[in-house]
């Protein structure tokens, strides 16, 4: 590794655990400690959103997608901003409102509380789903941080696994949503110069050079100058189906996202992160559809063993080692940046939801702020022994995730704000029918021709409106957080 890059990438580290500890020093309640006690800018919120929401998938995965797949992997840059836009401006003001209303902390005490009768059931099954799926979850970025860290910077895979999980779990513990929402700030502004400028200076070198993004499309391959992917008939609507369906799983359902909707304090601030987020991810995955197809212009097809190593590879080849270092740090950002977030719904899941809700435990404001603190390093060493021996296990748990929890909640999430007949039975039946679909679809064929990211989300709304019909709602006031659990 070369003596700057390492320097800045533990300048890096340093940093964060700066930030951490700079929190650990206040006085928090357990509403602070999972969500900022509403006290956080809507900027902030935003930044940590976008950085929360875009782990190494968007800079490593989305990158060497477009760069292995030609121009047919739009309909993955079109499907994710526009899921995102759309959760900007049709619910975060939404979730902001009935957070206040309701005095939620979490998803599932959110759909607890709206659904009093059913609380107990809702909250232990919504609690569980997370648990499951978010552990496994947080040991892929643990396993992703080791091979990316291993591939850019020349560490073994043991140890940038255990130097992402310490210093992750270390500020996550310290400051809670406060440390995790600034680290993310700064994480944003990384990911969002690495994904700006690198495409940048990528056209200018391949127009200096007399190279052609067009002419190594069509050298690449009849699918990759095809924006079908040389599809025809209704292979077409599947490939586009398949592509965008990554929409689906942003409309509320991924808790480490909405947790910065809940924490939206006022009008004026959710109009404001509204803003920054849509510029943010206009220009990010602009930029990674870009870096993607300046790849194919640089590069042979069949030069990299893993394609996801197209946007380090760039990074080497184009700029001094001191910005090469600062540039290459984003991938780390983004690592860490969803991580903590991870951690942090793992936590909240435990503490809130189990311990204090579902279980009744009464503890003050220091004990739950103690449990949810001492539940960050249980969690983090967990994802860190999966991070360390199940990685073939971890990837495959990832799919489920997106599908399992994002399309499960989302649907949930919808069903409960926009149609006054959801009724509790509903909530429950699309809960356990996007558990149980998800795994069903993505151990057998079907998942190959038509994506689960599709299939959990029509499934688990078919179920949610079908029982929620047969067996609406009682009557009954609505009840508040403290009567709901």
């Amino acid at each position: 590794m070369h003596p700057v890059i390492l320097a800045e990438m533990l300048i890096y580290c340093l940093g964060m655990l700066i930030v951490g500890y700079y929190f650990v020093r206040r006085e928090m309640t357990q509403s602070d400690y999972l969500l900022g006690g509403h006290k956080l800018p809507g900027w902030a919120l935003a930044l940590s959103e976008r950085a929360t929401g875009e782990s190494a998938w968007l800079l490593l995965g989305a990158t060497g997608f477009a760069f292995s797949t030609g121009l047919s992997s739009i309909w993955v840059f079109i499907g994710i901003p526009i899921g995102i836009i759309v959760a900007w401006i049709f619910l975060a003001k939404r979730f902001m409102k009935e957070t206040q209303k309701t005095g939620a902390l979490t998803i599932p005490d959110y759909l607890a509380v709206r659904f009093g009768k059913h609380a107990k059931t809702i909250r232990w099954l919504s609690a569980l789903l997370i648990i499951y799926f978010f552990m496994f979850y947080l040991g892929a970025q643990f396993a992703g941080a080791g091979k990316t860290l291993s591939s850019t910077f020349g560490m073994s895979v043991t140890a940038g696994v255990l130097l992402c999980a310490a210093v992750v779990v270390i500020y996550s513990c310290m400051g809670g949503f406060f440390s995790v929402v600034w680290t993310d700030v700064i994480q944003s502004f990384l990911m969002i110069a690495t994904l700006v400028i690198l495409p940048i200076v990528a056209l200018i070198y391949i127009l200096l050079n007399d190279l052609s993004i067009h002419d190594s499309l069509i050298q690449a391959g009849p699918s990759f100058s095809s924006w079908t992917g040389g599809a025809v008939g209704l292979a077409i609507g599947v490939l586009i189906v398949n592509n965008f369906s990554w929409f689906f799983g942003y409309m509320g359902g991924q808790p480490q996202l909405s947790a910065r909707f809940m924490a939206l304090k006022n009008e004026k601030e959710a109009n404001t992160a509204r803003n920054v987020a849509i510029i943010w991810t206009i220009l990010a995955y602009g930029g990674a559809f870009t870096i993607g197809l300046c790849g194919l212009a640089l590069y042979k097809t069949d030069q990299f063993k893993d394609v996801e190593m197209v946007l380090p590879q760039m990074i080497t080849d184009l700029f001094p080692s001191w910005i090469g270092g600062i540039l290459l740090a984003g991938i780390l950002a983004a690592i860490m940046s969803t991580a903590s977030s991870q951690l942090l719904v793992l936590t909240s899941s435990v503490s809130e939801d189990i311990a204090h809700k579902a279980l009744g435990l009464t503890l003050s404001e220091k004990a739950l702020v103690r449990l949810s603190r001492v539940t960050v390093i249980l969690a983090g060493v967990v994802g860190t022994v999966i991070a360390l021996t199940s990685e073939s296990l971890v990837y495959t748990v990832v799919s489920w995730a997106w599908a399992g929890i994002g399309n499960t909640f989302s649907v949930a999430i919808l069903l409960t704000f926009f149609w006054k007949k959801t009724s509790g039975v509903g909530i429950i039946a699309t809960i356990i029918s996007g558990f149980i679909s998800t795994v069903i679809w993505i151990s057998t064929p079907l998942d190959e021709m038509l994506t689960s990211r599709f299939s959990t989300f029509v499934i688990a709304l078919i179920f949610g409106i079908i029982f929620s019909l047969v067996f609406p709602n009682q009557q009954e006031p609505t009840t508040d957080v403290k009567e709901a659990s």
